[in-house]
Protein backbone atom coordinates (compact mmCIF):
# COMPACT_ATOMS: atom_id res chain seq x y z
CA UNK A 1 0.00 0.00 0.00
CA UNK A 2 1.32 3.14 -1.15
CA UNK A 3 0.16 5.35 1.52
CA UNK A 4 3.25 3.86 4.10
CA UNK A 5 5.16 5.55 2.25
CA UNK A 6 3.59 9.07 2.62
CA UNK A 7 5.37 11.73 4.92
CA UNK A 8 2.05 11.43 7.34
CA UNK A 9 2.69 7.87 7.76
CA UNK A 10 6.73 8.02 7.91
CA UNK A 11 6.90 10.80 10.36
CA UNK A 12 5.28 8.34 12.92
CA UNK A 13 8.19 6.42 13.33
CA UNK A 14 10.05 9.99 14.32
CA UNK A 15 8.57 10.08 17.90
CA UNK A 16 8.26 13.85 18.91
CA UNK A 17 8.79 14.85 14.94
CA UNK A 18 6.28 17.12 13.11
CA UNK A 19 5.47 17.55 9.09
CA UNK A 20 5.58 21.30 8.05
CA UNK A 21 5.23 23.11 4.41
CA UNK A 22 6.02 26.48 3.92
CA UNK A 23 6.40 29.28 1.20
CA UNK A 24 10.04 30.63 0.68
CA UNK A 25 12.07 32.29 -1.79
CA UNK A 26 9.33 31.97 -4.40
CA UNK A 27 8.51 27.83 -3.91
CA UNK A 28 7.57 25.30 -1.46
CA UNK A 29 9.41 23.43 0.90
CA UNK A 30 8.55 20.54 2.94
CA UNK A 31 10.65 19.91 6.49
CA UNK A 32 9.84 17.71 9.77
CA UNK A 33 10.94 19.42 13.21
CA UNK A 34 11.80 17.64 16.85
CA UNK A 35 13.59 18.00 19.84
CA UNK A 36 14.06 21.20 21.30
CA UNK A 37 18.27 22.76 22.33
CA UNK A 38 20.78 23.95 19.68
CA UNK A 39 19.08 23.76 16.40
CA UNK A 40 20.69 21.16 13.41
CA UNK A 41 19.59 21.56 9.98
CA UNK A 42 19.84 18.71 7.53
CA UNK A 43 19.73 18.93 3.86
CA UNK A 44 19.78 15.00 2.04
CA UNK A 45 20.91 14.12 -0.88
CA UNK A 46 20.12 12.50 -4.37
CA UNK A 47 18.04 10.19 -4.76
CA UNK A 48 16.82 10.10 -1.49
CA UNK A 49 14.62 12.33 0.95
CA UNK A 50 14.09 14.29 4.44
CA UNK A 51 13.33 10.59 5.29
CA UNK A 52 17.36 9.27 4.91
CA UNK A 53 17.77 10.58 8.35
CA UNK A 54 16.18 8.30 10.19
CA UNK A 55 18.68 6.33 10.95
CA UNK A 56 19.81 9.46 13.03
CA UNK A 57 18.07 12.44 13.32
CA UNK A 58 15.70 11.02 16.34
CA UNK A 59 18.54 10.06 18.25
CA UNK A 60 20.22 13.88 17.53
CA UNK A 61 16.86 15.26 18.72
CA UNK A 62 17.02 14.00 21.92
CA UNK A 63 19.60 16.67 22.89
CA UNK A 64 19.00 19.01 20.05
CA UNK A 65 16.48 20.56 18.08
CA UNK A 66 16.93 19.03 14.60
CA UNK A 67 15.27 19.78 11.19
CA UNK A 68 15.48 18.13 8.00
CA UNK A 69 14.28 19.80 5.31
CA UNK A 70 13.56 18.58 1.78
CA UNK A 71 15.61 20.63 -0.47
CA UNK A 72 14.32 22.09 -3.80
CA UNK A 73 12.90 19.73 -5.94
CA UNK A 74 12.89 17.05 -3.47
CA UNK A 75 10.88 14.71 -1.29
CA UNK A 76 7.08 16.38 -0.77
CA UNK A 77 8.58 19.83 -1.49
CA UNK A 78 7.58 22.07 -4.80
CA UNK A 79 9.51 21.31 -8.48
CA UNK A 80 9.95 24.78 -9.76
CA UNK A 81 10.99 25.07 -13.48
CA UNK A 82 14.28 27.14 -12.32
CA UNK A 83 16.47 27.76 -9.47
CA UNK A 84 18.47 24.56 -9.13
CA UNK A 85 21.69 26.54 -8.70
CA UNK A 86 23.20 25.77 -4.98
CA UNK A 87 23.05 29.20 -4.19
CA UNK A 88 19.27 29.80 -4.99
CA UNK A 89 18.91 26.71 -2.83
CA UNK A 90 20.63 27.80 -0.18
CA UNK A 91 18.42 30.98 0.02
CA UNK A 92 15.80 28.67 0.18
CA UNK A 93 16.96 27.47 3.42
CA UNK A 94 17.68 30.82 4.70
CA UNK A 95 14.40 31.91 4.41
CA UNK A 96 13.34 29.29 6.39
CA UNK A 97 15.46 29.76 8.93
CA UNK A 98 14.07 33.19 9.17
CA UNK A 99 10.86 32.40 9.27
CA UNK A 100 11.27 29.86 11.77
CA UNK A 101 12.89 32.41 13.94
CA UNK A 102 16.61 30.88 14.06
CA UNK A 103 19.36 33.01 13.49
CA UNK A 104 22.20 31.10 13.59
CA UNK A 105 22.21 26.95 13.57
CA UNK A 106 24.63 24.16 12.64
CA UNK A 107 23.79 22.56 9.02
CA UNK A 108 24.80 18.92 8.72
CA UNK A 109 24.40 18.58 4.81
CA UNK A 110 25.24 14.60 3.04
CA UNK A 111 25.53 14.74 -0.95
CA UNK A 112 23.62 16.96 -2.95
CA UNK A 113 22.70 18.61 0.69
CA UNK A 114 26.75 19.13 1.32
CA UNK A 115 26.46 21.23 -1.45
CA UNK A 116 23.89 23.28 -0.45
CA UNK A 117 24.81 23.19 2.80
CA UNK A 118 28.55 24.53 2.03
CA UNK A 119 26.53 27.15 -0.17
CA UNK A 120 24.66 28.35 2.87
CA UNK A 121 27.86 28.62 4.29
CA UNK A 122 29.68 30.95 1.97
CA UNK A 123 27.00 33.42 1.09
CA UNK A 124 25.36 33.29 4.81
CA UNK A 125 28.00 32.56 7.02
CA UNK A 126 26.28 34.74 9.98
CA UNK A 127 23.35 32.04 10.19
CA UNK A 128 26.00 28.92 10.47
CA UNK A 129 27.54 27.93 13.81
CA UNK A 130 29.36 25.01 12.50
CA UNK A 131 29.23 23.20 9.08
CA UNK A 132 29.05 19.25 8.55
CA UNK A 133 29.91 18.26 5.45
CA UNK A 134 28.95 14.10 4.79
CA UNK A 135 30.34 13.19 1.24
CA UNK A 136 28.91 16.48 -0.16
CA UNK A 137 31.39 19.42 -0.93
CA UNK A 138 30.43 22.62 -3.08
CA UNK A 139 30.77 22.10 -6.65
CA UNK A 140 34.19 23.09 -7.41
CA UNK A 141 36.44 22.98 -11.10
CA UNK A 142 37.76 19.44 -10.16
CA UNK A 143 34.66 17.94 -11.25
CA UNK A 144 35.51 19.12 -14.94
CA UNK A 145 38.24 16.63 -14.74
CA UNK A 146 36.08 13.46 -14.58
CA UNK A 147 36.90 10.96 -16.47
CA UNK A 148 33.81 10.20 -19.61
CA UNK A 149 35.30 6.63 -19.05
CA UNK A 150 36.72 4.36 -16.17
CA UNK A 151 40.47 3.67 -15.99
CA UNK A 152 40.96 -0.14 -16.72
CA UNK A 153 39.85 -2.67 -14.27
CA UNK A 154 38.44 0.16 -12.25
CA UNK A 155 34.37 -0.17 -12.88
CA UNK A 156 33.44 -3.24 -11.41
CA UNK A 157 30.38 -4.38 -8.65
CA UNK A 158 31.69 -2.20 -6.45
CA UNK A 159 33.30 1.57 -6.83
CA UNK A 160 37.09 2.22 -6.76
CA UNK A 161 37.91 4.10 -3.68
CA UNK A 162 41.10 5.20 -5.29
CA UNK A 163 39.73 5.73 -8.87
CA UNK A 164 35.78 6.26 -8.98
CA UNK A 165 33.55 6.03 -11.84
CA UNK A 166 30.58 8.35 -11.28
CA UNK A 167 28.64 7.61 -14.67
CA UNK A 168 25.75 9.16 -13.33
CA UNK A 169 27.02 13.05 -12.73
CA UNK A 170 26.89 12.67 -16.74
CA UNK A 171 23.63 10.58 -17.00
CA UNK A 172 21.59 13.24 -14.86
CA UNK A 173 22.98 16.40 -17.33
CA UNK A 174 21.06 14.62 -19.96
CA UNK A 175 17.44 16.69 -20.23
CA UNK A 176 14.48 14.78 -21.11
CA UNK A 177 15.68 10.95 -21.56
CA UNK A 178 16.07 10.28 -18.08
CA UNK A 179 12.60 10.43 -17.07
CA UNK A 180 11.82 8.42 -20.21
CA UNK A 181 13.95 5.36 -19.39
CA UNK A 182 13.24 5.49 -15.44
CA UNK A 183 9.68 6.40 -15.09
CA UNK A 184 7.90 4.08 -12.91
CA UNK A 185 11.77 1.66 -12.71
CA UNK A 186 13.47 3.81 -10.25
CA UNK A 187 13.72 0.97 -7.90
CA UNK A 188 16.13 -0.79 -11.12
CA UNK A 189 18.63 2.72 -10.68
CA UNK A 190 18.61 2.38 -6.43
CA UNK A 191 19.41 -0.86 -6.43
CA UNK A 192 22.04 -1.01 -8.72
CA UNK A 193 23.83 2.35 -7.10
CA UNK A 194 23.34 1.22 -3.38
CA UNK A 195 25.05 -1.83 -4.31
CA UNK A 196 27.98 -0.06 -5.85
CA UNK A 197 28.44 2.61 -3.47
CA UNK A 198 27.83 0.99 0.15
CA UNK A 199 30.11 -1.62 1.71
CA UNK A 200 27.00 -3.35 2.84
CA UNK A 201 23.95 -2.62 0.98
CA UNK A 202 21.62 -4.97 3.23
CA UNK A 203 22.25 -1.92 5.80
CA UNK A 204 19.21 -0.23 2.97
CA UNK A 205 16.42 -1.89 3.91
CA UNK A 206 14.12 -3.10 1.44
CA UNK A 207 11.23 -0.71 2.92
CA UNK A 208 13.68 2.43 2.67
CA UNK A 209 14.04 1.67 -1.22
CA UNK A 210 10.44 1.65 -1.79
CA UNK A 211 9.90 5.15 0.18
CA UNK A 212 12.48 6.36 -1.80
CA UNK A 213 11.58 4.77 -5.43
CA UNK A 214 7.70 6.12 -4.85
CA UNK A 215 8.81 9.05 -4.94
CA UNK A 216 11.28 9.36 -8.29
CA UNK A 217 9.20 6.90 -10.06
CA UNK A 218 8.17 10.41 -11.24
CA UNK A 219 8.99 11.97 -14.35
CA UNK A 220 8.68 15.62 -12.95
CA UNK A 221 11.07 14.30 -9.54
CA UNK A 222 13.49 12.69 -11.98
CA UNK A 223 13.64 16.06 -13.70
CA UNK A 224 13.86 18.34 -10.88
CA UNK A 225 16.62 15.94 -9.19
CA UNK A 226 18.57 15.96 -12.17
CA UNK A 227 18.25 19.77 -12.15
CA UNK A 228 20.61 19.82 -9.20
CA UNK A 229 23.21 18.12 -11.48
CA UNK A 230 22.57 20.66 -14.45
CA UNK A 231 23.46 23.63 -12.46
CA UNK A 232 26.86 22.45 -11.55
CA UNK A 233 28.43 24.80 -13.83
CA UNK A 234 26.82 27.46 -12.34
CA UNK A 235 27.29 26.68 -9.00
CA UNK A 236 31.58 26.54 -9.91
CA UNK A 237 31.27 29.90 -11.38
CA UNK A 238 29.77 31.22 -8.16
CA UNK A 239 32.51 29.27 -6.15
CA UNK A 240 35.08 31.33 -7.41
CA UNK A 241 33.89 34.40 -5.60
CA UNK A 242 33.47 32.54 -2.04
CA UNK A 243 36.38 33.32 0.50
CA UNK A 244 37.47 29.88 2.77
CA UNK A 245 34.96 29.54 5.38
CA UNK A 246 35.89 30.60 9.07
CA UNK A 247 33.16 28.93 11.04
CA UNK A 248 34.43 25.40 12.28
CA UNK A 249 33.76 22.81 9.37
CA UNK A 250 33.78 18.89 10.06
CA UNK A 251 34.16 16.80 6.97
CA UNK A 252 32.57 13.26 7.27
CA UNK A 253 34.29 10.88 4.43
CA UNK A 254 33.08 7.62 3.87
CA UNK A 255 35.76 5.17 2.05
CA UNK A 256 34.54 6.67 -1.17
CA UNK A 257 35.40 10.38 -0.46
CA UNK A 258 38.00 10.35 1.84
CA UNK A 259 40.74 10.79 -0.87
CA UNK A 260 39.22 14.08 -2.35
CA UNK A 261 38.22 15.45 1.05
CA UNK A 262 41.89 15.21 2.03
CA UNK A 263 42.38 18.11 -0.41
CA UNK A 264 39.40 19.49 -0.91
CA UNK A 265 38.16 20.16 2.41
CA UNK A 266 41.79 22.80 3.41
CA UNK A 267 41.11 24.79 0.33
CA UNK A 268 37.64 25.50 1.19
CA UNK A 269 37.89 26.19 5.43
CA UNK A 270 40.27 27.39 7.75
CA UNK A 271 39.08 25.77 10.67
CA UNK A 272 38.46 21.98 10.04
CA UNK A 273 38.49 18.63 10.80
CA UNK A 274 38.32 15.43 8.88
CA UNK A 275 36.53 12.28 10.09
CA UNK A 276 37.69 9.10 7.82
CA UNK A 277 34.48 6.55 8.08
CA UNK A 278 36.42 3.12 7.00
CA UNK A 279 34.68 0.17 6.10
CA UNK A 280 32.11 2.84 5.22
CA UNK A 281 30.29 3.62 1.78
CA UNK A 282 28.77 6.26 0.60
CA UNK A 283 25.07 6.12 2.24
CA UNK A 284 27.09 6.33 5.81
CA UNK A 285 23.85 7.19 8.03
CA UNK A 286 22.50 3.58 7.37
CA UNK A 287 25.66 2.28 7.40
CA UNK A 288 26.83 3.37 10.44
CA UNK A 289 24.75 5.78 11.92
CA UNK A 290 26.30 5.23 15.95
CA UNK A 291 29.81 6.93 14.48
CA UNK A 292 27.94 9.86 12.46
CA UNK A 293 25.93 10.32 15.46
CA UNK A 294 29.21 10.66 18.07
CA UNK A 295 31.04 12.94 15.66
CA UNK A 296 28.08 15.06 15.13
CA UNK A 297 27.46 15.54 18.50
CA UNK A 298 31.18 16.06 19.44
CA UNK A 299 30.94 18.46 17.08
CA UNK A 300 28.31 20.71 18.40
CA UNK A 301 29.17 20.12 22.02
CA UNK A 302 32.85 21.24 21.34
CA UNK A 303 33.27 22.94 18.09
CA UNK A 304 35.70 25.32 17.81
CA UNK A 305 37.98 22.49 19.51
CA UNK A 306 38.06 21.09 15.87
CA UNK A 307 41.55 23.05 14.62
CA UNK A 308 44.59 22.13 12.72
Amino acid sequence: MKDQYTDEQLIKGWKGFTNHTVEVNGTQLHYVDGGKGEVLICLPGWPQTWYSYHPIAPALAEHYRVIVIDIRGMGSSAMPSSGYDKKTMAADVHELMQQLGIQQAYVLGHDIGGMVASSLAFNFPQAVAGLILADGLHPSEGMMQMSLMPAPGSFGEKIDHQRPYTWWMGFNQVKGLPEQLLEGRYRYLLDWLFHYVMVDDTKMPDFDREVYASVYNQPERICASNAWYQSFNMDIEDAKGYDKLKMPVLGVASDVSYGYYQYALPSIAEKYELAHLENTGHYMFEENPETVIKLVSDFISEPYKHNI
